[in-house]
């Protein structure tokens, strides 16, 4: 009865990921082109704006677990699908008037994060807790991963379709496409009111009192995750990856902007990246199965820093091509194997660390600890992106700030990470 239940969820909560990347990824990865054509922001506006729009989900990760682990999984995902509905009719409403208004629009950036600041810290319970029930009956640790390396391969085939609807929306400009973004929320939020089953004490993957909606959250909970110096530490050094990623967003589209290629190569970098995901995350997840979580995440970090090498010190002509292209595409195929190898090895590693105790504010400082690091890096980042156009600093300086944090995380994340045993069954 237990196991029946949890494996009917498996694929809802599995789905509910492709539906989730769908609607995000057909309006945000436009974000930075709206506002550098429509608002006419320089590229530090545009990074402070992303950053905050990241931070408000990323770094708001950890209010989110917390009202997870108190509330229910359940009830925190419907609230956070309604909430990034309304940022992104926000969004729309910001280029309804003749002017558009940037305080609308920045508004409907922060509603969007901190929608996903809400549901996402409930997936990644349920997906943890129906992890740790498929590893209770199989008594395989090989498969540790396999249900956040599914997460990945089902989040990406809404990734590869969202970026191609907002392409294709785009000839009727922004306001439709974050239109589109907005009812697609609604009708995300009226499929799992209906497909995610309430919280039934009587059930657990693991025989306890909680099951794969809630968590009873015991006293000094936060406080534990806070204070567990090896947990932040890796967190602190794992928001390398975030920050590194979120370039797809900020940097990337920036300079396909200054190439002068058109909008559509957004929408192709994304399919591209879909089609990585698709073919090569479950080969990834197999070898870090065998290799360990040190070994992948040294291997992950030190990729990310080599596609970033690729546009701070090889010339576009070594691809045979002035514009450029070819290298960004290479770029980011280091950056997404990269994200690819460390994303699904750290979440699985979160309930290890907490050792047994509810794992909501654990996923949730993880996240926060990244999306501070998107805030204070898109700043810098976007800055140096416009002073490297002007010619007043180098142009490998802007990449150079994301390559030194993804080597330090590949030195100093890896010990971090080889705990004993018996801390992944700590009550």
């Amino acid at each position: 009865m237990k196991t029946s239940s949890s494996r009917f969820e498996v694929p809802v909560l599995l789905g509910t990921q492709t539906l989730f990347n769908i609607g995000f990824y057909a309006v945000v990865p436009f974000l930075a082109i709206v506002l550098t054509n429509d608002f006419l922001l320089a590229g530090t506006a545009v990074g402070l704006i992303l950053g905050i729009r990241t931070f408000a989900q990323q770094g708001l990760f950890l209010a989110g677990g917390i009202l997870a682990d108190r509330f229910g999984a359940r009830s925190v995902i419907l609230i956070g699908c309604a909430v990034r509905a309304a940022g992104f009719i926000t969004l729309s409403a910001s280029l309804w008037s003749g002017a558009p208004t940037l305080w609308m629009f920045i508004l409907g950036t922060l509603l969007t994060g901190f929608g996903g600041a809400l549901f996402s810290p409930g997936l990644n319970i349920l997906v943890a807790a129906a992890q740790v029930a498929r590893e209770h009956n199989q008594h395989s640790q090989a498969k540790q991963s396999t249900l956040f390396a599914w997460l990945s391969i089902t989040g990406e085939i809404g990734a590869v379709t969202g970026p191609l609807v907002g392409a294709a929306l785009w000839g009727w400009g922004f306001a439709t496409v974050a239109g589109f973004g907005a009812a697609f929320f609604v009708l995300i939020g009226l499929f799992l009111a209906i497909a995610l089953r309430r919280p039934n004490p009587a059930e657990s993957p693991t025989g306890q009192r909680n099951d794969l909606s809630k968590q009873e959250v015991p006293p000094g909970g936060l406080r534990r995750c806070l204070t567990d110096r090896r947990f932040v530490a890796f967190c602190g050094l794992h928001a390398s990856d975030l920050l590194a990623y979120n370039q797809l967003y900020l940097a990337i589209p920036l300079e396909l902007e200054r190439l002068g290629l058109p909008t559509q190569w957004v929408g192709l970098i994304f399919a591209w990246i879909s089609i990585l995901t698709l073919t090569l995350q479950l080969p990834l997840a197999r070898l870090a199965g065998r290799i360990g979580a040190a070994a992948t995440l040294r291997f992950g970090y030190l990729c990310s820093a080599l596609g970033f090498g690729v546009l701070a010190f090889v010339p576009a002509l070594v691809f045979g091509n002035e514009t450029g292209p070819a290298r960004i595409l290479c770029a980011v195929t280091l950056l997404t194997l990269g994200h690819m190898s460390v994303h699904p090895t750290a979440l699985s590693l979160v309930p290890k660390f907490a050792g047994g105790h509810p794992t909501g504010s654990y996923f949730g400082l993880l996240a926060s600890c990244g999306g501070l690091a998107v805030l204070l890096g898109n700043l810098l980042i976007g800055w140096l992106l416009t002073q490297s156009g002007d010619g007043t600093v180098p142009g490998f300086l802007p990449w150079m700030v994301l390559i030194v944090p993804l080597l330090l995380a590949s030195w100093l994340a890896a010990p971090l990470v080889r705990m004993p045993r018996t801390l992944t069954t700590q009550m």
